[in-house]
């Protein structure tokens, strides 16, 4: 058995490690994967199907961090992303699509899972808020685009479409349901459990809920209240079964808001709850189980040197390793969301959502990475 706080990367080629030893990682190539440089890219969440494709989503089409032109758009790779097909919209609403996670579930069905908000609306109403100093002279000719769509629709329209949805693909992505709503969202959506039910981890701001589904995503019944914010979620099973679900945290330093990521853990099928603990100062976190059973944290750095950083544990989510460095070469904080698969040859991609030097158009990056052997 290994011990409490013990992490055994065995598998993985790298001797037994203390909680707070850092793995040594080798990066192996880094780089742009979006070609719009005219449009903004944000949240994106990547999975690997059954027969070894690579599936992408993201937010598309955007002008900004916040605006009104945001969709749900999707990528493939067939060749563990050495390229992508050029990006397909999935779900354009007539307010903001964000935040979009995507799952292949035991049955081989793809869900996809996003939100949509009109709070947009604060930057439009008040561009001195943030617009006027982020845009300055171009601010009036993109105000006008925002204010012309933003009219196409009343507020009682926009209230109404707005919420938590999924859509589902039971061919590979080549047909897509119309979107559903379910019950909350996280940014990187639900998760298989070993059982064949899906997990999800969802925030409806104003509570963080467990749900469970055992219809393949069709519907979710609430299994319980999770004690931590209402803030961004992710969760794994871990080999022995336990729960791990992690948190966009915030707490308050000597008058200061400070974020980073909190972690809760259930060995009991999600019905309870350990107490809150901290594991990050980085944030939001992406999880994922490797195949030999080690867990595996990323998670944005949005302090200089700004880029994504991560952890892993060997004990099923109890201790984390210290933290690695994937990159740290962004230009400022409006970068993260990372999610990470693992490919056939035990290396590991990454893709993530950064700002580059000399404009204000977030682009998609990716990493191939691996750890020392």
């Amino acid at each position: 058995m290994i011990p409490r706080h013990t992490i055994a990367l065995v598998l993985l080629g790298c001797f037994t490690l203390q909680s707070q030893t850092v793995p040594a990682i080798r990066v192996v190539e880094t780089k742009t994967i979006t070609e719009q440089p005219q449009f903004y890219h944000g949240w994106p969440t990547l999975a690997r199907r059954a027969n070894g494709d690579l599936v992408l989503v993201y937010s598309g089409g955007r002008d900004y961090h916040v605006c009104p032109f945001g969709r749900v758009e999707l990528m493939a790779s067939r060749d563990d992303g050495a390229n992508w097909t050029r990006p397909r919209v999935l779900v354009d609403s007539v307010i903001d699509d964000r935040d979009s996670g995507i799952l292949e579930t035991t049955k081989g069905t793809l869900l996809v899972t996003s939100f949509n908000s009109f709070a947009y609306q604060q930057h439009m109403n008040q561009p001195e808020r943030l617009l006027n100093q982020t845009f300055g002279v171009e601010t009036p000719a993109m105000l006008k685009r925002w204010k012309l769509t933003d009219a196409a629709t009343t507020q009682e329209q926009k209230q109404a479409d707005t919420g938590y949805w999924m859509l589902r693909s039971t061919d590979g992505g080549v047909n897509w349901s119309p979107r559903y709503r379910v019950p909350g969202y996280s940014p990187h959506g639900p998760v298989n459990l070993l059982d064949g039910r899906l997990f999800y981890a969802t925030s409806n701001g104003k509570k963080a809920i467990a749900h469970v589904s055992e219809d393949d995503g069709l519907t979710w019944t609430a299994l319980s209240e999770m004690p931590v914010r209402a803030g961004e979620l992710h969760a794994v099973q871990a080999g022995d079964g336990t729960l791990v679900v992690q948190v966009r945290d915030k707490i308050v330093v000597a008058g200061k808001t400070v974020q980073n990521t909190s972690q809760i853990l259930s060995t009991d099928g999600g019905k309870t709850w350990s107490e809150k603990v901290k594991v990050a100062d980085g944030y939001p976190s992406h999880l994922l189980r490797l195949r030999e059973g080690t867990l595996l944290m990323t998670y944005g750095w949005r302090a200089a040197p700004f880029g994504i950083r991560g952890k892993f544990s060997a004990d099923h989510g109890k201790s984390w390793s210290g933290e690695f460095i994937l990159t740290e070469d962004a230009a400022d904080w409006d970068l993260g969301y990372p999610s990470t698969v693992e490919l056939t040859d035990s290396a590991l991609l990454t893709v993530w959502y950064e700002t580059p030097k000399g404009t204000h158009k977030a682009v998609l990056r990716q990493a191939r990475w691996k750890l020392n052997r």
